[in-house]
């Protein structure tokens, strides 16, 4: 199953995505009489998208395709806008390590915390901060929790994982450069966290390691690579994580980036990974 969030009505509801568009949640409840929570993150709070997707797969498909907003007709919001927590993982592939001149974790993860004010959402502009003249555009994968957990084993990821989802990271490079403890404030700049279209569910994903990741800059590829050539996978990220704090629905972990391209006013920054739609921002 593949859940989006849209900018319907002055409202950013939920939406099951079906081929050739999106069915709403708001609309499905009125029209089949069902209760289900009408946003994603609603959905990921209540514990309830495993329970959605095997509804779903039991409904005849012509009567959910008879409630479809066509494609043409939709505009994505972010996912969603408030989860409890956003991991980064900093220089997860080796490569990417190298562009910066910084050695590669091996043997615990770069992480960081980022704000949810940093949220938007698929064409939403990206604004560069008067502070910072270098900044630049990550494409990474996301893993969205699912249920709440404390110290999961590698083997168990899966099972408090609701999906994954695309997301374009920025930070504020030269801020970075001068101190690596200003880590923090070079990636919570407003604008500096695109999420969504899609929350991919783990069923849908045969094989998360084959998956490729690519940074998108102007509409071609900056770097890509491959998920089982990052440092810390992302199973393994969800049990480390875990054993630091309790991780929550809607928690997410932002994989880390094959490869970070420097933006300007009037480019645009993305991600394309392995059968997942497009995510696209403009640079203002």
């Amino acid at each position: 199953m593949r859940l989006t969030t849209l900018r319907l009505d002055g409202a950013e509801p939920g939406a099951l995505v079906r081929p050739g568009g999106a069915v709403p949640l708001p609309a499905l409840n009125r029209r089949l009489q069902t209760d289900w929570p009408e946003t994603v993150q609603e959905l990921l709070e209540s514990g309830r998208v495993e329970e959605l997707r095997d509804w779903v797969a039991g409904q005849d498909a012509a009567g959910l395709d008879e409630l479809v907003v066509p494609q043409e007709q939709l505009a994505y919001a972010p996912l969603y806008r408030r989860p409890r927590k956003i991991w980064g993982i900093g220089l997860n592939y080796v490569e990417h390590a190298a562009d910066l001149s910084e050695k590669a974790p091996s043997t615990e993860p770069a992480s960081f915390l980022k704000p949810d004010t940093a949220i938007i959402g698929p064409g939403d502009p990206i604004r560069i901060p008067p502070q910072s003249q270098r900044t630049t555009a990550e494409g990474e994968l996301g893993v969205v929790i699912g249920r709440e957990c404390k110290d999961v084993d590698e083997a168990d990821a899966p099972s408090v994982v609701a999906g994954f989802t695309t997301i374009v990271d920025m930070t504020a490079e030269d801020i970075l450069e001068k101190n690596p403890r200003y880590l923090t404030r070079s990636k919570s700049f407003d604008t500096f966290f695109s999420f969504g279209p899609e929350l991919v569910t783990v069923d849908e994903v045969d094989d998360v390691d084959a998956l490729e990741v690519a940074t998108i800059h102007n509409g071609e590829v900056h770097r890509r690579n491959v998920v089982s050539n990052m440092t810390f996978r992302p199973w393994w990220l969800v049990a480390f994580h875990s054993r630091v704090m309790t991780l929550l629905p809607g928690d997410v972990i932002s994989t880390g980036t094959p490869g970070a391209a420097h933006i300007r006013s009037g480019d645009t920054a993305g991600v394309q990974i392995t059968g997942f739609r497009e995510l696209t921002n403009p640079v203002a």
